[in-house]
């Protein structure tokens, strides 16, 4: 018998690690960049994160999520920024993944309202999934630096909200 809290091969097991809350107020775009769509720069004013095994703040200014627009409207982020816990470690944290719309106009619709003060669009009209890698002293925290992480995201307004879920 095995054990259900561990994953195995026909049976992949997430174990909740933290949500995450970023706030960007700062944008900057480079538009029709050489490999085709353009670039983007949004920049982490504040955040906090919490979880069953840690929690803090995002540190201020620390970094940013440049996405990468491609032809084809996805959106192909690598943000990287600093989290500091409640007890004072600081861990680095690199996040990659995808945002797409699963209809034709969501992407539209996700830059008027995060840009422009459009409506809300629905989490179900698109795709935003990440897969962070964490660096930390060793210790309390370096648990991060051992697993395979992913994470579901929702866009807000004027950042993102993210569950990350350790692969056991």
């Amino acid at each position: 018998m095995t054990d259900a809290r561990y994953s195995t091969l026909d049976n992949p097991v997430l174990d909740f690690a933290f949500e995450c809350r970023l706030m960007f107020t700062r944008v900057f775009a480079i538009p029709n960049v050489h490999n085709g769509g353009f670039r983007s720069a949004v920049l982490v004013d504040q955040g906090h994160f919490e979880g069953p095994r840690l929690r803090g703040k995002a540190v201020p200014n620390s970094g940013g999520d440049y996405a990468h627009f491609r032809d084809d409207d996805t959106a192909v982020f690598d943000a990287r920024y600093l989290l500091e816990t409640d007890d004072g470690e600081i861990i680095y944290m690199q996040n990659k993944g995808y945002l797409w719309g699963r209809k034709p106009d969501s992407m539209q619709r996700l830059r008027a309202w995060a840009f422009e003060g459009g409506d809300p669009v629905a989490h179900e009209d698109y795709y935003l999934r990440a897969q962070p890698t964490f660096e930390t002293s060793k210790g309390k925290y370096d648990w991060m630096t051992r697993h395979v992480f992913i994470g579901v995201g929702e866009r807000k307004p004027d950042g993102n909200f993210v569950r990350y879920y350790a692969l056991t």
